[in-house]
């Protein structure tokens, strides 16, 4: 098993700046893509920003400029800085792990875990 652990977020005024942070505790090995997702009540959760094993980030256009997502494979960590924060940003932010293992008896398994969220606050 995988478990997730968010810190950071807060309250802060429009055009500033926090970072989050996601550490990844136990099974790390089978930790494959990891990221952020962000939902606000009422809508769908969206994709904010994912980055591979090999670094590579994947952005949603709306935070495109804004927002840097960074890993640690050797402390499974991801880090997400936001800046130039807006109020459209406002949200609880979920870290996410996409995990890849094998059961004891051979059989393959594909498990996205979830962090308990964190919320962000933008004021005007």
């Amino acid at each position: 098993q995988v478990e997730l652990v968010e810190s950071g977020g807060g309250l802060v005024q429009a055009g500033g700046s926090l970072r989050l942070s996601c550490a990844g505790s136990g099974r790390v090995s089978s930790i494959n893509d990891m990221g952020w997702y962000r939902q606000v009540p009422g809508k769908e959760r969206e994709m904010v920003a994912v980055v591979n094993k090999g670094g590579v980030p994947n952005y949603a256009d709306s935070v495109k400029g804004r927002f840097t997502i960074s890993r640690d494979n050797t402390k499974s960590t991801v880090h997400l800085q936001m800046s130039s924060l807006k109020p459209d940003d406002t949200a609880v932010y979920y870290c996410v792990a996409d995990l890849f293992y094998y059961t004891d008896s051979g059989e393959p398994v594909v498990h996205r875990k979830w962090g308990q969220g964190a919320q962000v606050t933008v004021s005007s």
